[in-house]
């Protein structure tokens, strides 16, 4: 719940998760997957493919999904990620990724492809979240996670929860009346007119005023990253405060609601190759 008892509804979720086969006859199994809604998802897995579950898990019940990678701006990017995690040896950015040896385990092997990706572009520079859902199968990953990429236990908080490294209170993040009132909204660095439908930033600090493009917002906070294409963080050209850029994209996507189809393996793949 929100403040004053409102609901606050904080964007879309999307997720890559690692399923682990629990069936004796098929024990040490994994699968990797992309979801809008873990707990439906895992449901869907264990209760075949007329229940949505993917052929590849069906009958061979029942699965549990032990990790999670949340945080992604959108679905293709996603979807892109999970097609790499899948297929490690076919995406040019992990030719560094060695292959699968002999004695490790699916398991493992899908965690050393993991570690490697949230070190590697464009992954390394998306504001993610490593979520483990059983702490019981947590192990560090080697390489560690980049500074910036929060880890986490137990199931995904409800939607109403702002991001586990979110840094700006959720009481702070209710949308600010426009100091205008009425007036052309502008932007605080072009100085030019805002649309509604370019989604823009606002710094969601207490006395901030500030509002501006994305495009230009970023390019701000490029100065200090030359020759990165997505920023990590920056210094609001306003109130002067620190601000993750993950954070501000999440509180942009306040109050937007899109439903989003669970897509099974080989979904879009074509289009996904990375």
């Amino acid at each position: 719940m929100g403040p004053a008892g409102g609901t606050a509804r904080p964007g879309r979720f999307f997720g890559v998760y690692l399923l682990y086969c629990l069936n004796p006859r098929h024990r040490g199994r994994v699968y990797v997957g992309f979801t809008v809604n873990p707990a439906r998802r895992v449901q869907q897995h264990n209760g075949g493919r007329k229940k949505g579950g993917a052929w590849r898990t069906s009958g061979r019940g029942p699965w549990e999904m032990v990790l999670i990678v949340h945080g992604f701006p959108s679905a293709v990017a996603a979807l892109r990620f999970e097609w790499a995690w899948q297929h490690p040896q076919a995406s040019r950015r992990l030719a560094h990724v060695g292959r699968r040896v002999r004695g490790e385990a699916a398991f493992a092997f899908h965690l050393r492809v993991l570690a490697h990706m949230l070190r590697t572009l464009p992954w390394a520079r998306l504001p993610l979240t490593l979520r483990w859902l059983r702490q019981d199968f947590h192990c560090d990953l080697s390489p560690p996670p980049p500074p910036h990429v929060p880890l986490a236990f137990g199931p995904v908080p409800p939607r109403a929860s702002a991001p586990k490294h979110c840094t700006v209170p959720l009481a702070d993040t209710q949308p600010k009346p426009d100091p205008d009132q009425g007036a052309e909204a502008c932007c605080a660095l072009c100085t030019n007119q805002l649309q509604d439908e370019e989604g823009p930033l606002c710094c969601p600090h207490p006395g901030c005023t500030l509002r501006a493009h994305i495009i230009c917002l970023a390019e701000e906070f490029l100065r200090e990253e030359p020759g990165q294409l997505l920023p990590l963080e920056g210094q609001c050209p306003s109130c002067k405060n620190s601000l993750l850029w993950g954070d501000l994209i999440w509180l942009s996507q306040m109050g937007i609601e899109e439903e989003v189809l669970e897509l099974e393996e080989g979904h879009w793949t074509d289009m996904l190759k990375t």
